[in-house]
């Protein structure tokens, strides 16, 4: 089982909204996915009690993330996704550590930059491997990058996503209809963009896990 924890400390980043339409784009019968929600605002419950009969598996939490992972192990749960609060509680170390893949979204901007540093942290002393993914960011022109993603690029050390999840009204009007992008006024920009950030972390997701089969062989053969 694969588990993404959703996490950023400064509000605005779009957790919520990420985890929202990457949930609706992975789930299906062959690919069971569970929704944690830990983010005390419930945008993400609220969303997905408006899709009615077409919800999604989800969990509401406070504490006790990583029982609940593990039980949805034993059912067979190929996914999981934790959205959590915008601040740093024991809830979101334990979201951290229960982790495959920590996926921090951050606009494209210095200060925003500047307060995912905390989030890094955390993943880095959890030992759990993360990555930057810009949200909100300003549309491409000619296939080129706005200034402002690819300065933000280069003003930390961070391991970011190569590509963005671009500022489009479709994200949020898709959700308010009880929809994803992919079934909204087919946006085939927003779509392609879900789709190249979930082929990125099945990709990125393979490789770790590859990573720690090999070193428990290695433990083994020690």
């Amino acid at each position: 089982m694969n588990v993404l924890a959703f996490a950023s400390r400064k509000g605005g980043a779009g957790k919520s909204t990420l985890v929202a339409h990457l949930a609706a784009h992975m789930h299906k019968p062959t690919r069971p996915c569970l929704l944690i929600d830990d983010d005390p605002q419930g945008s993400l419950t609220l969303w997905n009690e408006l899709r009615g009969q077409a919800s999604l598996p989800l969990k509401i939490v406070k504490r006790g993330i990583g029982q609940i992972v593990k039980k949805a192990k034993q059912k067979g749960v190929e996914w999981v996704l934790i959205d959590t609060p915008p601040k740093s509680s024991a809830s979101v170390v334990e979201a951290i550590e229960a982790a495959t893949l920590v996926i921090i979204p951050c606009r494209p901007g210095l200060f925003d930059i500047d307060a995912v540093q905390e989030t890094i942290a955390l993943a880095r002393q959890a030992r759990t491997p993360y990555a930057v993914v810009f949200n909100a960011a300003p549309p491409k022109r000619e296939h080129l990058e706005a200034p402002a993603v690819w300065m933000a690029r280069k003003c930390r050390e961070v391991p970011v996503w190569g590509g963005q999840i671009t500022h489009r009204a479709s994200f949020s009007l898709a959700l308010t209809g009880d929809e994803d992008v992919k079934g909204y006024e087919a946006d085939a920009g927003a779509a392609g963009e879900i789709n190249g950030l979930w082929s990125a972390i099945e990709k990125s997701v393979a490789v770790i896990r590859g990573a720690r089969e090999k070193a428990a062989m290695h433990r083994l053969a020690a």
